[in-house]
């Protein structure tokens, strides 16, 4: 095995800080991956780095964001300690099977151990053709890559876990797409890149072995507490379906649609990923789609907890070998771990409603009280971020929204039932309910800058502004606002 332990590593030197790298994936057997170089860029220029992520990953800033670093983070010039390659897996797309997907135009470098001890992936999106491209080019616009920068810190601020970006990095070359548009690379970081999809691709062959040596992989660098489970693979099961219900109520809690939850975009980690064609919702109703290429709602934002439990579900099929010998217990035992989905799901959704409502104790019915106001939300046509945020004034005694008064009444009354003080209740209310979200039209304002006039002053101010979420910022009270009718942004794109 690769690893033996979460802490089992072969550390490897670098000129870019103190960190400790490893290659544990590329210790995998072969079929698990293609091995190959990243394809050099003409002239790799650093325009986005991630300062503070490079100090929590224990490299030197300084110099990652020299020349020298855009080489190394372009995937120009290959450290020695590295072991590039690009990861094989299958996925289910809008619910379609497809056997072969795999990295087609994203490179793994290997894993950086940071200063806390935690083994991240640093992997490299948009670095040229694999055996995985199916056509593509392999190459990534500067637009999307910027955009995942700024949507997957956001997320970090609000707490969400998710992937997060080192760099983004100029390539000097054109990308084709419906318009030629400047080439860039995301160097991307994760707790790790094992999808469904990656458990997908060997079910789909039969290959029983690496789905072991995958469940034992996942096990030691995602759950070591699991490690010596009876069931390794129920275990592994449990774990990852508790981590996806807690993610998505996550996401349900500050009105995130990730736009493309196929089963190639669903973590083993628990963490979200692939910041394609997502977007916040603005006016709340459940069936908002953002994605171009969702055209039947199958991702929209009040379909994603039952999206979640389907891909999960594909999940539990690659296992039924590991789970027993007798297939029809196998698939009891299965069945008996999704079907719990639903109910942690509302645990963890419920629990963070209360926080957003000021709420510490539980009682039976504010599961009503939550969905009351979320009809009341739809019925008005209110913006879920801001609704959410005056609230905070009103538990201090504001007046209650026109139309929400009765509800407000019922709100005040539930309030009145903990020993906490109105003060208290607003102080957890801020805590939990951002002023601020990526708010489509200001990050395409920001990307259509950056972009087209090579002008990152307005992205530097949204990421400034995204980077504290739940502070009060007066002098950017304009980012709180919902967009004017004439500043909609109606779809978002998938950037292949």
């Amino acid at each position: 095995m690769p690893l033996t332990s979460a802490t089992d590593i072969t550390a490897r030197a670098s000129e870019f800080g103190g960190g400790q790298f490893d290659t544990s994936y590329a210790r995998l057997p072969q079929r698990f991956y293609a091995r190959l170089k990243p394809t050099p860029v003409h002239s790799p220029r650093i325009v986005k780095f991630n300062y503070p992520l490079a100090e929590e990953l224990g490299l030197d800033a300084t110099r990652l964001a020299s020349d020298a670093g855009a080489a190394f983070l372009s995937g120009t010039r290959v450290p020695e300690w590295a072991e590039p390659l690009a990861m094989a897996y299958a996925g289910h797309q809008f619910g379609n099977f497809v056997p072969q997907l795999g990295d087609g135009r994203a490179i793994l470098l290997g894993e950086i151990i940071g200063r806390d001890g935690q083994r991240r992936d640093l992997h490299l999106k948009g670095a040229g053709q694999t055996p995985f491209s199916r056509r593509g080019d392999g190459r990534a616009a500067l637009g999307p890559v910027l955009r995942e920068y700024i949507i997957s810190e956001a997320m970090y601020a609000l707490g969400i876990p998710t992937t997060r970006t080192l760099a983004a990095v100029t390539t000097g070359e054109p990308v084709f797409r419906e318009t030629t548009l400047p080439g860039a690379v995301l160097v991307r970081v994760a707790a790790s890149h094992i999808r469904i999809g990656t458990f997908e691709y060997f079910a789909a062959r039969d290959d029983e072995e690496a789905i072991t040596i995958l469940v034992e992989y996942a096990l030691i660098r995602h759950y070591p507490a699991l490690q010596g489970s009876p069931n390794p693979a129920l275990a592994l099961l449990a774990a990852v379906c508790d981590a996806q219900a807690a993610l998505i109520a996550r996401w349900m809690q500050v009105g995130f649609i990730h736009g493309v939850m196929n089963t190639d975009n669903a973590t083993i980690s628990g963490e979200t990923i692939d910041y394609g064609p997502c977007a916040f919702m603005d006016t709340y109703d459940p069936a908002t789609v953002f994605s171009s290429i969702d055209h039947h709602g199958r991702y929209a934002f009040g379909n994603q907890p039952r999206i979640a439990q389907w891909n999960l579900a594909r999940f539990a099929d690659t296992l039924l070998p590991l789970l027993d010998t007798s297939r029809e217990k196998a698939i009891a035992l299965a069945e008996e771990t999704i079907n719990q989905f639903p109910e942690r799901f509302a645990q963890y959704w419920l629990s963070g409603m209360r926080a957003k409502l000021g709420l510490t104790t539980e009682q039976p019915d504010d599961a009503g009280l939550v969905q009351a106001l979320l009809h009341l939300m739809r019925e008005q046509e209110a913006d879920y971020t801001n609704t959410f945020r005056l609230l905070c004034a009103v538990a201090e005694g504001a007046q209650a929204p026109a139309g929400f008064e009765a509800w407000v009444t019922r709100w005040r009354a539930r309030l009145a039932q903990e020993s906490s003080s109105s003060q208290d209740a607003a102080r957890l209310m801020r805590a939990h309910n951002p002023a601020f979200i990526p708010r489509n039209h200001r990050v395409e304002a920001a990307l259509n800058a950056a972009v087209k006039q090579g002008d990152f002053a307005p992205l530097e101010t949204l990421l400034a502004v995204l980077s504290t979420p739940f502070a009060e910022k007066p002098e950017y009270a304009e980012y709180a606002n919902p967009p004017a009718p004439h500043e909609r942004v109606r779809q978002t794109f998938c950037g292949t």
